[in-house]
């Protein structure tokens, strides 16, 4: 089902052609836009408020910017698809975060108008900076820089220190805050507050809007009069907001707030900004899930609701006969506040992640012992470490993918000090449609290598009870080492997964079936597709032993033994990298006590895989069951040597 385009945005193949409409054309314009997002987002799926929420902002941008030249650059990018609407993407759209279709994310090989990748969230302020100084260096003064970042985001270290650096800069930086009060849940922290007494404060708005008309006419008249218009504004900020404006203090200029959704008024707003040099800050206010009544109420609902009825705002679920698993995320959260309701120790942290990772559940029942610290993945770690040194037992969980950015911290402030904090990576493995910047395929390479650190993955739902119910205990806690437990996206396998929490013996794994010939060992809950292929093979009177490890670090020796003196032949089966990870940890094993047997490992090669829904990607990588069935029939009737 294709999804038609309304009269106007049907003739828009490029920005130019935007550009060549007269801007008396332009509300229409974002009429249809929203229109064509609602439409098909209803019907295929995909991120939906926080691009609705944008719509006037990306018609003024490409209106005024000569895009792709003048470079543009969105903030984690949930917020591109209007962008890529009007980049001549309109007619594929309908792909969107389908295998082998468009990106969900900005991306710079699908397209000349997607200056940046992102994915992660913070990054535009420094690439826009980069971008600018090289147009600088190359002589080429004319180009325009512009970064859109959301408030949320703003929240990031990383924001600050672009800004930072920019502030010391004259390069021609134009950053737009699109302040909605939005990430993916609502925002927090002190700079919620600030950007709320700037936008709420009737005196500023009701004087700048006079004063600025002054300011501008002021300024034609040389140098020094430039000097008192710039003095004289920053003091005027200052005065009526009662304190320093943060920006300013950095040597932004900075001008708003606005109405992010006056497309006449965005476009004025921004012709003028072209024309001042340096860097500076475009204050918009916008309401995300702009449209669409249902969205506006609950934005965290729909952020990406799924398919839905565009009419009645019914979100479609699928019905099933019988109790389905729950996902992994929910039985984190349910878990976690079980053990916490007995271990008044216990404390939850995650960086803006309290409904995607189910840390909200703890957050509504036990809400003074839940933390959500805000985009700001560093400063997760490095506060659930100085809790640690206090006696408090943190469960920090971060998206695997996100932990990548702290990284330092896990190492610094906790494995080198001996913190049993314990991490929960939600979306380890193959994510899915959000595609290679949010895969989780690297933890199980960068946690294993770290000292006075354990990683475990766990098969099913009952495992990561079990996990979670170690990590906190004293034993765990008194040992001094932090505790990594990854779990992929999605589903588990138990329907009746509420079951009685028992400790595990860390670095001991278990024998899911014995078999002859070959032996299969898992991690995590792939260890599920060696089931499945072990029926497939039983079919055939292929009998392969399958281990699930649970442990990658420390590894179950004595199983290891016991493996490779019976089996010539072992396949292990990863959902992470190949490199550095669980089948190069057997390897390691099996050389440093000098066995000899052939071994094939199945997991994420060295390539950036793109996104598709996880059974896609597993296929593509040759694990998912049939792949694992094939490697086990290469292994007995080959019999050559498999390059490891």
């Amino acid at each position: 089902m294709l999804i038609t385009p309304g009269t106007l945005l049907a003739k828009i193949d490029t920005p130019d052609d935007l550009r060549n409409l007269d801007q008396a054309a332009l509300p229409q314009v974002c009429a249809e836009l929203r229109q064509f997002i609602i439409d098909n987002v209803s019907v295929y799926g995909g991120h939906f408020g926080a691009s609705l929420g944008v719509v006037e902002l990306t018609v003024a941008l490409h209106y005024v910017f000569n895009t792709p030249d003048d470079q543009l650059i969105w903030d984690v990018g949930h917020q591109a698809y209007g962008h890529k609407i009007l980049t001549g993407r309109r007619d594929v759209f309908h792909t969107n975060r389908f295998y082998k279709g468009l990106s969900g994310f900005p991306k710079r090989k699908e397209s000349p108008y997607d200056s940046f990748g992102v994915g992660h969230s913070s990054t535009s302020i420094s690439a826009a900076l980069g971008m600018a100084v090289a147009s600088q260096l190359q002589n080429n003064p004319k180009r325009h820089h512009i970064a859109v970042i959301g408030d949320g985001a703003m929240t990031a270290g990383l924001a600050f220190e672009g800004m930072n650096h920019a502030g010391a800069t004259e390069a021609d930086l134009l950053i737009i805050l699109n302040d909605n009060c939005m990430s993916i849940d609502p925002n927090v922290g002190a700079l919620r507050e600030y950007l709320t007494d700037i936008t709420t404060s009737p005196t500023y708005n009701k004087v700048k809007d006079e004063v600025w008309n002054l300011l501008g006419k002021m300024s034609n008249f040389g140098k020094s009069a430039q000097e008192i218009v710039s003095k004289l504004e920053t003091g005027l900020k200052a005065s009526l907001l009662k304190q320093s404006n943060l920006f300013e203090s950095l040597h932004l200029r900075y001008f708003g707030p606005i109405d992010g959704h006056d497309i006449d008024h965005l476009v004025s707003v921004m012709n003028d900004l072209k024309d001042i040099p340096g860097p500076k800050l475009l204050h918009c206010l916008t309401v995300k899930g702009k449209g669409y009544g249902p969205a506006e109420k609950d934005q965290t609902k729909w952020h990406a609701p799924g398919l839905f009825d565009k009419v009645t705002g019914e979100i479609k679920k699928k019905v099933y006969a019988t109790p389905q698993p729950p996902k992994y995320q929910d039985v984190f959260g349910h878990t976690l506040v079980e053990l916490a309701e007995v271990n008044e120790k216990i404390v939850g942290v995650t960086p803006a992640m309290p409904s995607g990772s189910s840390m909200n559940i703890m957050m509504k029942a036990i809400p003074d012992r839940a933390f959500d610290v805000g985009i700001a993945e560093q400063h997760a770690v490095t506060f659930s470490a100085g809790m640690a040194t206090q006696g408090q037992v943190v469960f920090c969980n971060i998206y695997s993918t996100f932990m990548q950015r702290a990284y330092d911290q896990v190492i610094h402030d906790v494995c080198i000090q001996e913190l049993p904090v314990i991490f929960c990576l939600d979306r380890a493995g193959f994510a899915g449609a959000d595609g290679p910047t949010h895969h989780g395929a690297y933890d199980l390479a960068f946690m294993r290598c770290v000292p006075n650190m354990i990683v475990a993955s766990p098969m099913n739902e009952q495992e990561l009870r079990n996990m979670m119910f170690t990590a906190q205990s004293d034993t765990i806690q008194n040992g001094k080492q932090a505790f990594t437990i990854r779990y992929p996206r999605g589903e588990g396998m138990m329907p009746n997964w509420k079951t009685p929490l028992e400790a595990i013996e860390v670095g001991k794994g278990r024998k899911i079936r014995d078999g002859k010939g070959v032996a299969i060992l898992t991690i995590g809950h792939i260890g599920n597709y060696a089931v499945k292929a072990c029926e497939l093979l039983e079919k055939e009177n292929i009998q392969p032993a399958h281990y699930d490890m649970r442990f990658v670090k420390p590894l179950d020796e004595a199983m290891l033994h016991e493996i490779f003196q019976r089996y010539d032949s072992v396949l292990t089966v990863e959902d992470g990298c190949l490199m550095g990870g669980f089948g190069s940890a057997v390897i390691e094993f099996m050389t440093d006590h000098g066995y000899m047997a052939r071994v094939k490992r199945l997991g994420i090669p060295d390539a950036i895989i793109e996104h598709g829904e996880q059974i896609d990607l597993h296929r593509e990588c040759g694990f998912d069951p049939q792949g694992i069935a094939d490697s086990v029939r290469e292994l007995i009737y080959t019999g050559r040597t498999v390059t490891v």
